[in-house]
């Protein structure tokens, strides 16, 4: 198998869209659709179902898609291994939350591409720690963020960035917001705009109610971080956002803090990739400008 035919499956796999797939690697439609089943032939399985309109992995495509991915990081690795001379290359494959690429990664995504212009740069989404954790196992990330409580894990090596700064917040015309003291209690009967499963200070958050013997009732469960900040700006309901999301808005009389009671223990951007992993000059350097802007945001 080609290293071409894996990449077309890995997007194909993830847009489930052959026109798409098409289109974002610049082939015919004919093209995709005869490597993957050059590709099938060679696996003597089909790894794509269409149900309906819809277009879907087989299960030997989602377990093919593991070894896919690592196949084109192993070809990429090996080539930046064995270059002496000339401009490095390849790909860095980084998990990231919403909040860490919109207000913390932008200045070092700059310098990085400064320094590498020819090492390309694909994020996917860390909505769950621990699904990051995973991939960062498996192979599927070279790098991730995590934002959680500290906590060790024997394969990953985990650095801790900075302390995170969790903030309640709410509309200024809210009932809440007039309030000299919030409480856990008082957040029962109020509509909770909630990140998705998985999401650390969410957990952290509904452990703590629990622990408290506080249900709230009304969640809206939300994909996007800024999704939920408009939605508290509307007054539709209250949040627990990291202050990097809200402190502008805090600022300006958008959304005003609610000062709260609460145990949940102190959380920490942290950066994480696996031990055994091989450390690239671009993964290193990378490593290493996250670590210094990170020391910045620190003394801010």
């Amino acid at each position: 198998m080609e290293n071409k035919q894996l990449i077309t499956f890995m997007v194909a796999a993830e847009t489930l869209n052959f026109t798409q797939t098409a289109k974002m690697l610049n082939f015919a439609q004919s093209s995709v659709t005869a490597q993957i089943k050059s590709l099938e032939a060679e696996l003597g399985t089909p790894l794509f179902e269409r149900l309906g309109k819809r277009l879907m992995l087989t299960e030997a495509g989602r377990k093919f898609l593991l070894y896919a991915e690592k196949m084109i990081k192993l070809n990429e690795e090996a080539k930046m291994a064995i270059a002496q001379d000339g401009e490095l290359s390849g790909t860095l494959i980084i998990g990231a939350q919403e909040s860490q690429c919109t207000y913390r990664l932008p200045g070092i995504l700059k310098e990085f591409k400064d320094r590498y212009p020819n090492v390309k740069l694909m994020f996917k989404p860390a909505h769950s720690d621990d699904l990051a954790r995973e991939q960062l196992m498996n192979g599927m990330l070279d790098v991730a963020f995590i934002m959680d409580i500290s906590k060790p894990e024997e394969a990953l090596t985990i650095k801790p960035l900075i302390q995170e700064d969790i903030k309640l917040v709410a509309a200024p015309s809210h009932p809440l917001a007039s309030k000299s003291e919030i409480y856990l209690k008082d957040i029962e009967q109020e509509t909770l705009l909630l990140t998705e499963t998985g999401c650390s200070y969410r957990t952290l958050l509904e452990n703590s109610c629990h622990s408290a013997k506080v249900y709230p009732i009304n969640k809206f469960e939300f994909g996007s971080i800024e999704a939920i900040k408009q939605c508290v700006i509307a007054g539709i309901g209250i949040a627990a956002l990291p202050t990097m999301v809200v402190e502008q808005d805090i600022k300006l009389g958008r959304i005003v803090e609610l000062k709260w009671e609460n145990n949940i223990p102190p959380i920490f951007t942290h950066i994480a990739w696996h031990k055994d992993k091989w450390m690239s000059p671009p993964l290193a350097g990378f490593i290493e400008l996250t670590q210094q802007h990170f020391q910045k945001y620190q003394g801010q």
